[in-house]
């Protein structure tokens, strides 16, 4: 690890902490006003800083901002979680008290919030396929030929698919088709569902339905992209990196946005069960312009993962301190 003076430390953390509020390099001037040193003493202080690496001359302005490595240290040695003002909490508690509301909707108002009070993005990531079984498929029919589908886990999540079936298709070989599959299927981990349909419903289905073939495909097919959809996923604020001065460049926010479709770029980032994870820059596979803020919550076999992302210039301590709030408070 680096090791630095305190007075390097007091340097480093006010040139973070003012760039973090204005998004403008910091000058050795108003760090002498701040910290009451001599402009010649501030000047070699913030030289040395950069030669480790910690800071980075702006070319477009005079002063210094915060390198990766910089706010790397700035989180691990100097952040201190901000505390959560009144009003922040007050819209927190006003979701967390709603005996109305379930987890997941819980879970979705609380990141709603937050991205609304920090004008970050936001976002939810329920249970993966692989942690999803199979509760039941229900049908219900529609008008022309059409159904809708329902898979339903028992995580609660619930996806939809209309499916189109043949006029020679008869109403009672459907229900036949859903009731073999629930009797055959239910329990199953819903990434394993195309695989056993395969081998065990596959060779039994034509005992029991005539157009076996027309119907075992069209239930695969809408397995196999449901499960696809399995992990339950929910945005909020896509748009908030507009609002940063620092993603002007449309093409940039496009590239990051395209990244969101990508949900394992944040799921696979490593995580521990309990705390809050920080990835900056090169840390995350989004982009090295963005860092990443995470936690797990797991409420009576509920889980999932937390995310806000922004600009690498975050209010690190007091996104912390907002997702530390929801993780105590989830299940409250």
């Amino acid at each position: 690890m680096v090791m630095i003076t305190n007075r390097q430390k007091d340097i480093l953390k006010e040139i973070v902490e003012e760039y973090i509020k204005t998004a403008k390099p910091v000058s050795s001037n108003h760090i002498c006003r701040k910290l009451k040193c001599s402009s010649a003493t501030i000047r070699n202080e913030m030289v040395y800083l950069e030669e480790l690496k910690l800071l980075e001359k702006n070319h477009f302005a005079s002063g210094r901002i915060p390198s990766e490595e910089g706010y790397r240290y700035y989180v691990e040695n100097l952040m201190e979680p901000k505390n959560m003002t009144g009003e922040d909490m007050l819209k927190l508690q006003t979701i967390f008290h709603n005996q109305s509301l379930d987890l997941n909707d819980t879970i979705r108002r609380s990141i709603e919030i937050i991205s609304e009070i920090t004008n970050y993005t936001a976002v939810v990531l329920g249970s993966k396929s692989c942690q999803n079984r199979l509760k039941k498929v229900e049908i219900v029919p529609l008008e022309d030929n059409n159904i809708l589908s329902m898979v339903i886990t028992d995580k609660g999540i619930v996806q939809h698919k209309n499916l189109y079936l043949s006029d020679n298709i008869m109403p009672e070989d459907v229900k036949k088709t859903v009731d073999l599959i629930n009797k055959l299927l239910v329990g199953t981990p819903i990434n394993e569902i195309s695989e056993k349909l395969e081998y065990e419903v596959k060779p039994i289905i034509s005992q029991y339905v005539s157009q076996h073939e027309i119907l075992y495909n069209t239930f695969y097919e809408a397995f196999n992209e449901i499960t696809n959809k399995a992990q339950d996923v929910h945005f909020e604020g896509k748009n908030n990196f507009l609002k940063q001065p620092e993603f002007s460049n449309i093409e940039k926010v496009k590239e990051i946005l395209n990244k969101f479709e990508d949900i394992n770029s944040i799921s696979d980032m490593e995580e521990e069960d309990s705390g809050i994870n920080i990835y900056i820059g090169s840390d995350n596979e989004l982009s090295d312009d963005v860092s990443v803020i995470k936690t797990h919550y797991n409420y009576n076999g509920q889980q999932g993962t937390i995310a806000i992302i922004g600009p690498k210039r975050m209010e690190y301590g007091r996104v912390v301190s907002l997702l530390d709030y929801i993780k105590n408070n989830i299940g409250g």
